[in-house]
């Protein structure tokens, strides 16, 4: 049952007098739930109870840990069709998505049980003493991973479950030991409560301390800047737009006490098509990625937003089929007003620079809410001296570029910001001709893909969803798999400290039987 209240804690609370509601974008009104934005003081009794939840979470075992983060997912579960019917009234999306995005969120609260309820991620390294050690003893010194304290977690738009109340960034903070609040997505509230009353659920349901999690409401930007200035507040974590994550990161190096902000912040996610993979299968080329460019209406942070080929006659032809397919697709919804907005106007604004020529534009009349598909072509000199093109068009929009040649496809690839994925097209050896290329698509993204699309990010160990800025703001870290846990933790030494004192991942007989780097071998063996 949707309340619209806050969670604060393991108590729901509404003391303020700012309102709102969500939206559904498919009939194009109001849903009913009124939700109550959470006050100054609500804030602060939050950020109280995480900073004294810390204090026993930070240590608690990692089975019992484990035991929380599936119950999170068993409840989450429980909440059954009320949960998928409250997802879709509130962006747009198709029950098939939501199923799907649920079923993630579940495979990764379950994945980071399994790693803390193992152990070895908090990378226990341990150095024994050498006291005959000339012409300086050597001290014992023993090292592992902490977590660096309360977290606030913003919730994404584009992704209610899996990337917000219980998604990742959520999830890997608890599995690490940091309490979280979440400043819940004023677009899904009420599928963000649902989540959140299953998190408190199961918090009870496992003995977890009172303020392990808590979920504020927000219809604008004053909680969130005024959780990241917080003192108690320790790290935030971000999905969302450049503009969005760059305040957030300013905000917190203005801080008496820098705290970080790891926020991925969208991406053009350049494929680059080569001649004779154009030459052999351009026409299936240009198929898939109308679907591609169209998927979930564009509104994937790893939607292809740019293609970059080298001047020929089948790379003309792969943009007149690429037109062609595109506006064979159905316009679909967008998630809210406001994002379609956002896409009309920078769409607009990208149609409207100079030497750009528009080879697609959906012209049917569609429903409120849907948005038309479009795709443009430019020189790649043109593109080299026109930063505009470069940035991303949030929906369904990619623009080609056609290089003169491999140089230039280095150069305009050198030229871009920071991307979370890039994708080379290739056929046969062809590949191993283009070595340069290769290498700077390398230093411009986190993640590269052999002919196949960037949309869609499989949660999996070897995942690495983040790139150079501004795709994300640190570029060594993942936000997708059991790796990104090490975003909300510090390295920790202890030197000469007694045995019986020390966490159990470092002593002596390593009683949770974890492995550890002991005088520099991997192994399980005790000391």
């Amino acid at each position: 049952m949707i309340t619209g209240e806050n969670y604060i804690g393991n108590q729901r609370s509404a003391t303020g007098n700012k309102t709102y509601k969500t939206f559904n974008p498919q009939l194009n009104i109001e849903n009913e739930s009124v939700f109550t934005e959470a006050t100054t003081e609500e804030i602060d009794k939050a950020v109280q109870l995480a900073s004294e939840a810390f204090k026993s979470f930070r240590i608690m075992s990692g089975t019992k840990k484990a035991e929380f983060l599936n119950a999170i997912a068993d409840e989450i579960l429980a909440l059954g069709d009320e949960l998928i019917q409250t997802y879709c009234s509130e962006t747009g999306l198709p029950e098939g998505r939501a199923n799907g995005e649920r079923g993630r969120t579940v495979g990764q609260l379950r994945s980071f049980a399994d790693l803390v309820q193992e152990g070895s991620w908090v990378e226990a390294t341990i150095d024994t003493a050498q006291p005959e050690r000339q012409p300086m003893p050597k001290s014992d010194i023993r090292k592992l991973l902490i977590p660096l304290g309360p977290v606030v977690v913003f919730g994404a738009s584009n992704f209610p479950l899996a990337y917000s109340t219980a998604g990742g960034d959520t999830t890997a903070a608890l599995a690490s030991g940091c309490p979280v609040i979440v400043k819940s997505h004023p677009m899904h509230a009420g599928t963000g409560e649902l989540i959140a009353s299953a998190i408190i659920k199961a918090a009870q349901k496992t003995d977890m301390p009172n303020g392990v999690f808590s979920n504020l409401n927000s219809s604008g930007i004053e909680v969130g800047q005024q959780l990241v200035q917080h003192s108690g507040v320790k790290a935030v974590g971000f999905t969302g737009s450049i503009k969005g994550g760059r305040a957030l990161y300013d905000l917190a190096a203005q801080r008496e006490e820098p705290i970080p902000v790891f926020a991925e912040m969208g991406s053009v996610n350049p494929v680059v098509v080569l001649p004779n993979a154009l030459q052999l299968r351009g026409a299936s080329l240009a198929a898939t990625y109308a679907n591609s460019i169209t998927l979930g209406t564009g509104q994937f942070c790893t939607k292809p937003g740019l293609i970059l080929g080298i001047k020929s006659n089948d790379l003309n032809q792969f943009i007149e089929t690429l037109s062609d397919e595109i506006v064979k697709i159905e316009p679909s919804c967008m998630l809210h007003p406001n994002i379609i907005g956002v896409y009309e106007n920078n769409k607009e604004k990208a149609l409207s620079q100079n030497d750009l020529t528009i080879v697609a534009n959906y012209e049917a009349e569609v429903k409120p809410n849907y948005a038309k598909q479009a795709i443009t072509t430019v020189e790649g000199n043109t593109f080299l001296e026109n930063s505009n093109l470069h940035h991303e068009v949030f929906g369904p929009y990619s623009i080609v570029v056609q290089c003169e040649d491999s140089k230039q496809l280095e150069q305009v690839i050198s030229a871009l910001e920071g991307q979370l994925t890039g994708t080379l097209i290739a056929d046969n050896n062809e590949a191993s001709e283009y070595l340069g290329v290769i290498s700077a698509l390398q230093y411009r993204v986190g993640r590269i893909i052999f002919n196949g699309v960037p949309t869609g990010v499989e949660v999996c160990p070897s995942m690495v969803h983040g790139g150079p800025y501004p795709s994300s703001t640190d570029s060594r870290f993942t936000a997708v798999g059991i790796h990104s846990i090490k975003r909300w933790v510090r390295p920790f030494s202890y030197q000469d400290w007694p045995n019986n004192l020390l966490p159990d991942e470092l002593k002596n007989d390593n009683p949770l039987q974890i492995s550890r780097l002991l005088n520099n071998t991997q192994t399980t063996e005790k000391i």
